[in-house]
């Protein structure tokens, strides 16, 4: 597996903080090469749209043609798996920006998505669906250690996304999602 592509430059993180080109990159991701026509159909939305955000990830190379595209049948594919960004003090003040901006637009992404599936799902499923969360103190040093250890358990199965044949029967997609970071401890009541 590759290391996730490190996104610094404000204009990349601000290219995949939309809502619409997310979605695109999932599917990519997901279901590997599919055209603009193909995205849309899933996506609700009209060809022409896609064609214009794909083309928009290509700028900033998340995404590329796809081997076999020929005449208006152009399926496109991830160029990279993966990305990570950050928000750090020495991070230039743009960047800083533009990454907030992401990681916004991601988590309103997955709490949206959680709620609306907790909806639809029943049985064993609702069961073994959960979410935690817990404060304690800790050193920089033992929250980067506690981040690396959740991270490594939830890449454990990542080959899942891209080799169909190691899914389990009776598997079906499912999200992680995990942050660990220090508080304010005025923003507690």
């Amino acid at each position: 597996m590759t290391e996730p592509r490190r996104l610094r430059d404000p204009r990349e993180l601000r290219a995949v903080a939309h809502p619409l080109r997310m979605a695109i990159i999932e599917l990519l991701t997901l279901e590997g090469p599919l055209t603009a026509s193909e995205l849309a159909e899933r996506l609700d939305q009209s060809p022409a749209n896609c064609s214009w955000h794909l083309r928009k990830l290509a700028e900033h190379q998340f995404v590329e043609e796809a081997d076999g595209a020929h005449g208006r049948r152009r399926p496109w594919r991830m160029s990279r798996i993966g990305m990570s960004w950050d928000e750090e003090d020495d991070s230039a003040p743009e960047e800083r920006v533009a990454g907030q901006a992401l990681t916004r637009m991601l988590l309103e992404r997955w709490v949206d998505r959680f709620l609306q599936s907790s909806e639809s799902v029943t049985g064993q499923w609702r069961r073994a669906a959960g979410m935690s969360q817990s404060l304690t103190w800790l050193t920089p040093e033992e929250l980067a250690e506690l981040n690396a250890e959740v991270q490594a358990v939830m890449m454990r199965l990542q080959s899942r996304i891209s080799e169909p044949d190691q899914r389990p029967e009776g598997s079906r997609l499912c999200e992680m999602v995990s942050w660990g970071a220090p508080i304010d401890e005025a923003l507690i009541p």
